[in-house]
C-alpha cells in the first residue's frame, strides 16, 4: 500500500513537470545531506577526529561558530572544513539528476547551500542564487568594502602547512584594503558581503519569479527546513497561493505540511530524498 501511494505522488510530480513552463528549484540543507555530505555522521568523524577529541566538536555546522583563541586556529579549521565540503568533491549524483528533470526546461535555482554542488552538477552560473554565500569565497571580517575573494590558494596553503590544528600566521589572510582579518563569504553576522555578483544573482531571481507569476511554474522545494523559512520556504508559499496555476513539490524528512490554503496544489514527500529525486526523472 505505501508503495503504491508513493508511486502516485511520484507519477502526479512528474506529470506536473512534464506539464510546466517553467521550474524553480529551492535547495536546503536536507538536499545536501541527502546528496551525500556528511555533517555529523561517520565520514565528519573520521575526519576531524582530532577536533572531536580536543574540542568536542559534535558536528560540522556548529564548529564554524567555535570561538577559537587565535586567527591561526579558526582558520586552520576552516581550511579543513572548506577541503571536506568543497575542495574534494566532484558534482554528486543526485544533483546530476535534478539536472537531468529540469534540462528541457526554463528553470532557476536559489538555495542556501554553501557548498558550490549545483555548479558542480552542470548548472549554469547565471542560473543559481546563493543567498547565504559560497564556500569557495572570503571577505573582509568586517566588510571593509564590497568584494570577495577566490579561498582556493588560501585553503590548499594552509591544508599543507598545518601542524597540531594551527598554522604560521603567515599563511592566515589579511583584508587587502584595511589589513584585518578575512572571513569565509558565508552569512553568519551583520557584515556578510553582498557583492556584484551577489546583486546580479539576486536580480536574475526576481525577474524569473516576475516571468512567471502568472504560467504553470512547479517549484522543487528540496531539504528546506525552518531554520531559514524566509528566505525559500515561505517565499514558494507565497507564490503557490498567489499563482493558481503553480505547483509546490515539497521534499523533505520533516516539516512537509504547508499552509492550508495550499494543500490542493502540493505535493509533498517525507520519503528519502536519495530515493525520490531519481524516481522523477523521466
Amino acid at each position: 500500500m505505501i508503495e503504491k501511494i508513493l508511486h502516485k505522488r511520484i507519477e502526479e510530480a512528474k506529470e506536473k513537470i512534464r506539464e510546466a513552463d517553467a521550474i524553480l528549484i529551492g535547495g536546503g540543507a536536507g538536499l545536501s545531506a541527502a546528496a551525500g555530505i556528511d555533517y555529523s555522521g561517520p565520514e565528519f568523524r573520521k575526519a576531524f577526529a582530532d577536533y572531536i577529541r580536543k574540542y568536542g566538536f559534535q558536528d560540522l555546522y556548529s564548529s564554524g561558530f567555535y570561538d577559537f583563541p587565535t586567527e591561526e586556529e579558526r582558520w586552520t579549521r576552516w581550511a579543513r572544513h572548506i577541503q571536506f565540503t568543497l575542495l574534494s568533491r566532484k558534482g554528486m549524483p543526485l544533483y546530476n539528476d535534478l539536472l537531468r528533470i529540469v534540462q528541457d526546461k526554463d528553470y532557476f535555482v536559489i538555495t542556501t547551500n554553501v557548498d558550490e554542488q549545483f555548479r558542480k552538477a552542470g548548472f549554469p552560473h547565471d542560473r543559481i542564487f546563493e543567498v547565504q554565500g559560497d564556500y569557495g569565497r572570503m571577505q573582509c571580517s568586517v566588510a571593509c568594502h564590497n568584494k570577495t575573494y577566490d579561498d582556493t590558494e588560501v585553503v590548499n596553503t594552509i591544508n599543507a602547512h598545518a601542524h597540531d590544528l594551527t598554522v604560521a600566521s603567515e599563511y592566515v589572510p589579511i583584508c587587502p584594503v584595511c589589513g584585518g582579518t578575512m572571513d569565509v563569504n558565508l552569512r553568519i553576522n551583520q557584515y556578510f558581503v553582498e557583492d556584484e555578483r551577489w546583486h546580479e544573482s539576486a536580480e536574475r531571481y526576481e525577474k524569473f519569479v516576475n516571468k512567471y507569476l502568472d504560467s504553470r511554474l512547479v517549484m522543487l522545494e528540496l531539504g528546506v527546513g525552518m531554520n531559514t523559512p524566509a528566505i525559500i520556504r515561505y517565499p514558494f508559499e507565497e507564490i503557490t497561493y498567489t499563482n493558481k496555476k503553480s505547483i509546490l513539490i515539497r521534499i523533505n524528512n520533516n516539516w512537509t505540511q504547508g499552509v492550508r490554503e495550499n494543500v490542493s496544489r502540493t505535493i509533498t514527500f517525507d520519503e528519502d530524498m536519495s530515493k525520490v529525486i531519481p524516481l522523477l526523472v523521466y
